[in-house]
């Protein structure tokens, strides 16, 4: 899975390199399918959570992401309590041709029936039936990418791992990815599936952003050496990095994802905001776009999900794929919102000075350790 690493970089390498639109397409993961650079998450499609999109605005977002190119959406069985896929069925469904087009992921694991306990899940009688529910309310005979949403650490994870194989072999889904797992959990998945024959994962989601960069210790090492595309949630931290929040109001924050939101608008991310200001005027563009170009850039991504409960939020989040960081920009960015990794991360930064020799090694120079022998006569 090493070359795969490095045939993945080298591909996120080049093609940021040209201009970027939604129908400049990349591979998912070490897969042959290919997606947009920018998926539209349809978790604001439906009013059920007292937020989001009315259906037919819902549906005229959709149109207008897909007129522009996009390929790639992402929603889940227990989002607006279901009626995010019914609208995807309903507008997507009657259609074939657009249908086909199209690459529709969603995901398993919430219970959609209070009381019953194998509603929800990850076991075999669990997947099944949500795979079932959501074919029918999305209106078709085969998912492209099926996500587990989540770890049920209740279930072995052969169990899971075979029956999402088995739907595989059915044609009822047509890839695989696992979304907020631990690294651990998903490594060993993926290993056991490549090892006994079965479908193995093409991609990872998770939540990946300035505020959220606590990934780059396991999961985003991780994904790049087993070959997983990494599909960021919530680049904008729900619209805290939105732009919208001011420091002057700081105490008067009202947002609709709640704490969610209003628990992250502290001093540090009012100084990242203060940088990115910067950084959006310098190149004419907006905050959200810096903040989702940054997260797009990063090692391992491959199509990040965009939100927007209007078509004003869905265009200005698409000019992202104008922004061009220069790499100061990043350099300022990677500053501000450095994250504090768990060990062994800071153990594994000092490997060079030890290891290397004082040499350059894939690029990266070291300086030799002081507690090394410096000569012949020093070595035992």
């Amino acid at each position: 899975m090493a070359t795969a690493r490095v045939a993945l970089d080298a591909d996120h390498a080049a093609r940021y390199e040209a201009a970027m639109s939604l129908a400049h397409y990349v591979t998912l993961g070490h897969s042959g399918l290919r997606v947009s650079p920018l998926c539209l998450g349809a978790m604001t499609f439906g009013r059920e959570w007292g937020w989001g999109s009315e259906p037919e605005e819902a549906k005229r977002i959709l149109d207008h992401y897909i007129d522009r190119g996009g390929n790639f959406i992402d929603t889940a069985n227990g989002y607006t309590k279901g009626h995010s896929e019914a609208i995807l069925g309903e507008h997507l469904g009657h259609d074939r041709k657009k249908r086909d087009r199209v690459v529709l992921a969603t995901k398993f694991t919430t219970s959609m029936f209070l009381g019953d306990p194998n509603a929800g899940g990850a076991s075999r009688k669990a997947i099944i039936a949500q795979c079932e529910e959501s074919l029918r309310r999305l209106q078709t005979d085969y998912i492209d990418l099926y996500w587990l949403h989540a770890w049920d650490k209740t279930t072995p994870i052969e169990e899971t791992m075979r029956a999402l194989d088995t739907l595989v072999e059915q044609g009822k889904v047509r890839y695989l990815g696992f979304s907020d797992t631990p690294a651990w959990k998903v490594a060993q998945a993926q290993t056991m599936a490549l090892l006994r024959g079965w479908s193995p994962l093409v991609a990872l989601q998770i939540e990946y952003s300035l505020l959220q960069r606590t990934v780059e210790g396991e999961l985003v090492p991780m994904a790049q050496e087993l070959g997983l595309g990494i599909t960021p949630w919530g680049p904008l931290r729900g619209g805290a990095l939105s732009g919208k929040y001011k420091r002057a109001d700081r105490g008067k924050h009202d947002a609709s994802r709640g704490a969610r939101v209003t628990s992250y608008l502290d001093d540090r991310t009012f100084d990242l905001l203060d940088v990115m200001e910067r950084i959006a005027g310098e190149l004419g563009t907006t905050v959200p776009r810096v903040a989702l170009s940054w997260v797009q850039n990063q090692p391992g991504v491959a199509s990040t999900i965009i939100g927007a409960r209007t078509m004003e939020q869905l265009d200005d989040n698409l000019g992202a794929l104008d922004v061009k960081l220069t790499p100061d920009h990043v350099k300022a960015l990677d500053a501000a919102s450095k994250p504090t990794l768990s060990f062994p991360a800071d153990m594994l930064s000092a490997v060079p000075s030890f290891a290397y020799g004082g040499t350059t090694i894939n690029g990266q120079a070291s300086t030799a350790w002081s507690n090394a022998p410096q000569n012949d006569d020093e070595r035992f």
